[in-house]
Formats: C-alpha cells, sequence, structure tokens
C-alpha cells in the first residue's frame, strides 16, 4: 500500500468519530456554563477571601474548557443549526477577546497551513528558517523573538487576545471586524460592572485574574502544540496534511484533571488530522485507531516546557528546530 493510501485510510477511520452525540454536546455546554455560574457565585457573594480566590482559579481553567467548546462550535462539530447555541457562542466570543469573524478567519488558516514555513503564522506564531532570521534586521529579528517570547505567551490576555485578536484585526480592518470592537468594549464594561459591584476585589477576582490564567494557558497550549522538540515543517512543495497533523502537532500528556479543564485539546494531532470530531470523542478516537497514538508528544512538565521555549528557528540542514545559540553557531 503507497503512503498515501496509508494517509486516506487513516483519515477515513476517523470519520466514524466525527458525528456528534447532541445531547452529549448540550450537557457539556450547559454543565460548563453552570460551573461557570457557579464560580462567579463564589466570587461575588459573601464568602471568605481563600474561596473567592479558588473561586477564582476555578473560572479561569474553566474558560479553558468552555472556549474549547466554543472552538468546536467555531468548527462546525457541534451544535450547528441552534439559536440558542448561535447567541450564547456569539456572546461568548465577544466576552472571551475571540469574536467569531477573527476567530474563524485566523484559525481556519491555521488549520489548512499548519506547518508550513512562511505561511502558517496567520493564527499561529511565525516560523522562520535559521537563513532568513540570520539575515533579518535587528528590529524584526527583535519582533519575531517578542512574539515566541515566554513572557509574551504568559501574557497572553495583553499581546496575544487585546493586541493580536482584537485591536490588530481592528486596524487591519475595521469594517470587517467590527466586532472587534465590541469585544473590547463588552470586556472593559464587563470590568466596570465588577468593579462597581465589589471593587477592586471583583475586578481583580472576577475578571482579571481568570482571564489572565485562560489566556496565558490558551497561549501556551497554542504554541506548544506546534512548537515542541521533533516538530516537522515544510515548504509549500514538501507540505503534506497528514504530516501537519502527525508530524507538526502534538500529543500534550496531561492527567485527566486537565484533561477535563482543557477540552481534551491535547489530542491536537487528532483535532488536525479531522477537526469535525467532537472534543468528547478525541479520546475514544485515540484509543480506538492505533496509528494514533504514535504521535510525538509534550506535556505540561516544567523541562518539557522549558524545552518548547528554547525552540527559535527551522534549521533547514539540519531539518528540525534550533535555540538561539545553536542558529548563532
Amino acid at each position: 500500500m503507497s503512503n498515501l493510501e496509508q494517509e486516506k485510510q487513516l483519515i477515513r477511520a476517523t470519520k466514524p468519530f466525527a458525528r456528534e452525540e447532541r445531547a452529549r454536546s448540550w450537557w457539556y455546554t450547559i454543565s460548563t456554563f453552570g460551573l461557570i455560574i457557579v464560580a462567579f457565585f463564589g466570587i461575588f457573594s459573601p464568602t471568605p477571601l481563600w474561596a473567592k480566590i479558588i473561586s477564582s482559579i476555578v473560572l479561569g481553567l474553566t474558560l479553558i474548557r468552555f472556549f474549547i467548546i466554543y472552538h468546536d462550535y467555531a468548527h462546525n462539530s457541534i451544535l450547528q443549526d441552534s439559536l440558542v447555541a448561535k447567541w450564547l457562542f456569539a456572546f461568548f466570543g465577544l466576552y472571551i477577546l475571540a469574536p467569531l469573524s477573527i476567530w474563524r478567519r485566523s484559525h481556519d488558516h491555521h488549520h489548512q497551513h499548519n506547518s508550513k514555513l512562511y505561511t502558517s503564522s496567520i493564527g499561529s506564531y511565525p516560523i522562520v528558517t535559521k537563513e532568513k532570521f540570520l539575515s533579518a534586521s535587528r528590529k524584526e529579528q527583535r519582533l519575531y523573538l517578542f512574539a515566541r517570547h515566554p513572557l509574551t505567551i504568559l501574557f497572553g490576555y495583553i499581546f496575544v487576545f487585546i493586541g493580536g485578536m482584537c485591536i490588530r484585526s481592528l486596524m487591519n480592518n475595521p469594517k470587517r471586524h467590527w466586532d472587534s470592537a465590541l469585544s473590547l468594549l463588552v470586556h472593559v464594561l464587563t470590568g466596570v460592572i465588577m468593579f462597581m459591584a465589589a471593587g477592586w476585589t471583583g475586578l481583580l477576582l472576577g475578571l482579571i485574574l481568570p482571564s489572565f490564567i485562560a489566556f496565558s494557558m490558551g497561549a501556551y497550549l497554542f504554541y506548544a502544540q506546534h512548537n515542541f522538540p521533533g516538530v516537522f515543517f515544510a515548504d509549500k512543495n514538501g507540505w503534506t496534511y497528514i504530516n501537519a497533523a502527525m508530524l507538526s502537532s502534538s500529543y500534550m500528556t496531561m492527567n485527566p484533571v486537565m484533561h477535563w479543564f482543557t477540552g481534551n485539546i491535547g489530542y491536537h494531532h487528532i483535532h488536525h488530522l479531522n477537526a469535525k470530531i467532537p472534543f468528547y470523542r478525541l479520546p475514544e478516537t485515540y484509543h480506538a485507531i492505533p496509528e494514533l497514538q504514535n504521535a510525538k508528544t509534550t506535556s505540561l512538565n516544567p523541562r518539557d516546557i522549558i524545552a518548547c521555549f528554547r525552540l527559535k528557528v527551522w534549521d533547514v540542514e539540519q531539518q528540525k528546530m534550533v535555540s538561539l545559540h545553536e542558529a548563532y553557531q
């Protein structure tokens, strides 16, 4: 059997799992949204400060999960043709600083061009070859390294979502992405309401801390899922869809609790192989198809996080990502 036929066979094997179970979709959506409401109640009800802080942390983590549900909705893999879901996710996109217009445009581009050199940076982190980086101007190098810097990702709230998703999209095409302005307005008004309701405690624990947790974690997940030791990148002529999924998208190992909070997005190689598979069926797909269990892996272990952050540019000769130190050797 040819490699092309094997690739087609693997994609075909995932198709039975690319079917929504509508009751499960609603259950996970409603239960996750319900936990968000409970967390808000814990923050704004007369509870001890330690309980408010725990509620704020739980809120931040649960926002990640609901974002993955929103992400699946945007992929048309769950809850299509539902007016309730349409309005719920439209509002959530505004609240989470990722309105549907810019999210769909950037994320769809990412799926179509993941692991392609020079064309993959829309909707993802920029990747350049060692040669291009070394020949770039100082300013270009600094901008490139800034986009991939650990602090930029840690402060994804500011740089990735407020700056990248909303402000940049609005500046580039205000007519097309007017909802980015609405998203910023909703976010600011939410902060004002929380401050008026419970002062600085309400603002910090109701909005800023959970947003910081959700956005920094989301920014890192998106980074590490395509920037890990062993990742593969190709030019347009050497690119294939199957390699983009199996060689350029990681399986991030996590404990069951973190898999729950991250909506199984750690099974990222399967998601890139078939984005129509609902998030709750990704583990099922993984266990049913042996070939998917040979994915390249990373984790949230500090050692793996450091290893991912060390990667800066693609070395064409070595066919691997290398550190800045290695690039200058």
